[in-house]
């Protein structure tokens, strides 16, 4: 009988089945459905906690409840279809223009002052010559990390004559002690909450915009005998228009919904009403007043202001930078 070779065992009949390779159908069909895996869980979080609330705000802002007799006994109180009833009375609501007024108002000096600053610290982050760079960027972006309330909380007993250790001073010194709760400076100490605590975020958008600028542009500008600050002025600040743009709907965006500062600096002085703000007013006719279906109108009309403004703000900064490229 012939042995086989050395090294080669010996078979009794099986014979292994052969590894059979997908069809490339079917590899194609599952790298096609393999990013929708990917993007399940997102997808799923964005509809249960931010699309079915749309949703269900829009509906409620199309009705309205309608009450029988008394207001007593099961099936007084029904809600009933409204049409554009809650969107008339929202959009006539004068106390909804004041309060978009006096946003407007604090967003004059939020807006510029913030963005001003992020721009100044990152620019200023970003030179050869600055030291502690790294201390220095953690100490601005710091406050950003600070919650709101916290934040506003703190700064009102700041700006309380009693227990603020400033006026304290001031009277110390014989200096007049301004009243920062009431009228115009109300604007200007809740506009410094603001730039405190959104100053930090904004330059570390801007400042990491800028650390990605190739280095071989600032050589060729110091070559041609630029200074740091023809540099800034003339390179940099063109280079991260994009950036410096999206801050700014940033920060739009985020006036536009102010409500933690003045909600939070209310108790503190008699200088701010219930309806200070859109926010406010919306949260004022919920959860005091009791009429959620017209709080919906208004909060659905907020969106799409929010919206429209920020889309012609988008399309006005797209229009400009093109032409600036054309030519």
């Amino acid at each position: 009988m012939t042995q086989p070779p050395r090294g080669v065992r010996r078979s009794y009949g099986v014979k292994a089945a052969p590894y059979a390779l997908p069809s490339p159908t079917t590899t194609l069909k599952r790298a096609r459905s393999a990013p929708y895996f990917f993007i399940l869980p997102a997808a799923v979080l964005f509809a249960l906690f931010f699309a079915l609330p749309i949703g269900y705000a829009i509906r409620l802002s199309f009705h309205k409840i309608e009450i029988k007799g008394l207001g007593l006994g099961k099936g007084a109180r029904s809600e009933v279809w409204a049409g554009l009833e809650n969107y008339t009375s929202a959009l006539t609501d004068s106390e909804l223009g004041a309060g978009a007024l006096r946003v407007l108002g604090y967003g004059a000096v939020v807006v510029p002052v913030m963005l001003g600053l992020a721009l100044f610290f990152a620019l200023l982050l970003d030179t050869e010559r600055v030291r502690a760079r790294s201390f220095s960027r953690l100490a601005i972006f710091l406050p950003y990390a600070v919650p709101g309330v916290i934040a506003a909380l703190l700064w009102g007993f700041l700006y309380l004559p009693d227990v603020s250790p400033f006026f304290y001073v001031l009277d110390a010194l014989g200096l007049p002690q301004p009243d920062l709760m009431d009228g115009t400076p109300l604007y200007l100490a809740m506009a410094n909450i603001a730039v405190w605590g959104g100053t930090g975020f904004n330059m570390i958008v801007i400042y990491t915009a800028l650390r990605s600028l190739p280095a071989e542009v600032y050589e060729a500008a110091k070559l041609d005998g630029c200074s740091e600050f023809q540099i800034a002025l003339r390179v940099k600040i063109p280079m991260v228009a994009p950036s410096l743009v999206l801050t700014f709907f940033f920060s739009i965006i985020a006036t536009l919904q102010v409500f933690n500062e003045p909600t939070t600096l209310r108790p503190l002085t008699n200088g701010i009403p219930t309806t200070w703000s859109p926010l406010m007013k919306v949260y004022n006719d919920a959860f005091t007043g009791g009429n959620i279906h017209a709080a919906s109108a208004t909060a659905v009309v907020l969106a799409l202001a929010t919206f429209v403004l920020s889309f012609a703000l988008l399309r006005l900064s797209t229009r400009r930078t093109t032409q600036g490229a054309t030519r």
